[in-house]
């Protein structure tokens, strides 16, 4: 797609998906070559339209400010519009200009009068955040697919204001242990089934029944452990026993809520009732470190530690820096997801898998929530989300909107 004005520079348009690369920078303005990050002597002179930055008119002719893919905010230069043949990013400039002017008129903060041959430099600036937001969001979202390690696609969208990634998460598709805690206890057994429906497979073992059903949806009742066919059982990886160990199957948006919750996460296709959706992982601390990391989170406004006291009250999950997907759900005092402990490998009653099952059928858009508190929904089980004592400790203002709604979180 050629910039027919930037011929010469071998420039052309692409989507901005590719994120701003400070090497790349370097690079170009020493004139250096590095294939490890891109740059050849085929391409070191290259330009490519990163996004678009102002706008004017200059005797009838509309220019837009280039921001050049791997090359400094210096190069930047006013390329005519019949040069640019870049219809997303023209569009998304004219979309962030138009979201801009209707914040500020709905907000009634200031008046502006849309100038027709030029930017307000307010207007250029909110554009050139959006830019950037949008390639950090684009980055992110590529960093989490290439991270996670089921078959769902993980997006990122942000329509409601500036906020980019978050800087202090990192994605994990399993436990992490605090240091000093031991997650290695593998199961001693498995089955021989050739069934495992109709034979006395792990659940029965364990003394409880099969979780699932044939149609892969849980059956038993909030409370039940699940125990689901583990690595030294002679079923294959297509065991309808096998279902939370599969992963998530359900492409997600990470999403900036509106109602200031911050992110939250919606489904972006329709999940049937009682089916295994993602599970809850995090760093594994002591209860002691839990209480200590609760007080401060708590100064914060924030939830993110799930005690783990299915039989005792050794171990805490925090997902406050490490976690996936779950890490962004938030809480609703009518909640469409449910708890569920899950053992597979490590039989240990005090280190539960934390599953999350939908309770009913959830379209497509919606988002998803749980109950940090567990209750209302049917749980027997002692679960909760930041269930330590709550003497002394700041209590956290629930925003979810329900009309069962309690006020606070903890």
């Amino acid at each position: 797609m050629a910039a027919a004005g930037a011929e010469a520079r071998g420039a052309w348009c692409v989507p901005c998906l590719v994120s701003l690369d400070t090497l790349q920078e370097l690079c170009r303005k020493e004139k250096l070559t590095c294939k490890s990050i891109g740059i050849t002597k085929r391409n070191l002179n290259n330009y490519e339209v990163e996004y678009l930055c102002d706008y004017k008119v200059v005797k009838d002719m509309e220019y837009y400010l280039v921001k050049w893919k791997g090359w400094p905010d210096s190069t930047n230069t006013w390329e005519p519009l019949q040069n640019l043949k870049c219809p997303l990013l023209l569009q998304q400039f004219c979309n962030d200009k138009h979201n801009y002017l209707s914040q500020v008129k709905k907000g009634k903060a200031i008046t502006l009068k849309e100038n027709h041959r030029a930017l307000k430099p307010a207007i250029a600036e909110y554009i050139v955040k959006k830019a950037k937001q949008r390639i950090a969001l684009q980055r992110w979202q590529d960093e989490l697919n290439r991270r996670k390690n089921h078959k769902g696609m993980i997006f990122v969208e942000n329509t409601v204001d500036l906020e980019g990634p978050p800087s202090d998460f990192y994605y994990i598709n399993e436990y992490k242990p605090a240091p000093g805690i031991s997650l290695v206890n593998e199961a001693t057994f498995g089955c021989s089934c050739t069934d495992c429906f109709h034979e006395k497979c792990c659940p029965a073992e364990a003394g409880v029944l099969l979780a699932y059903n044939k149609n892969q949806q849980i059956k038993i009742p909030p409370g039940t452990p699940i125990y689901e066919c583990n690595s030294r059982c002679q079923c294959g990886p297509d065991c309808p026993n096998r279902i939370v160990q599969k992963g998530t199957q359900y492409s997600l948006c990470i999403f900036r809520t509106s109602n200031g919750c911050g992110w939250g996460v919606k489904t972006l296709v329709k999940i049937k009732r009682m089916s295994f959706v993602m599970e809850y992982v995090g760093e594994v601390i002591t209860s002691e470190e839990a209480e200590r990391r609760g007080q401060l989170y708590d100064n914060k406004g924030i939830t993110y530690l799930f005690d783990l006291d299915y039989e005792s009250d050794e171990f805490t999950v925090d997902a406050a820096r490490y976690g996936n997907v779950s890490h962004f759900v938030n809480h609703s005092c009518d909640p469409n997801l449910q708890v569920f402990n899950v053992f597979i490998d490590n039989l240990d009653t005090r280190l539960p898998r934390i599953a999350l099952f939908s309770t009913r059928t959830i379209n497509a858009g919606e988002e998803l929530t749980f109950d940090y508190q567990m209750k209302g929904s049917g749980d027997i089980s002692s679960d909760s989300i930041d269930h330590s004592p709550a003497k002394k400790r700041a209590r956290t203002v629930c925003k979810c909107g329900a009309v069962t709604c309690r006020g606070y979180l903890n």
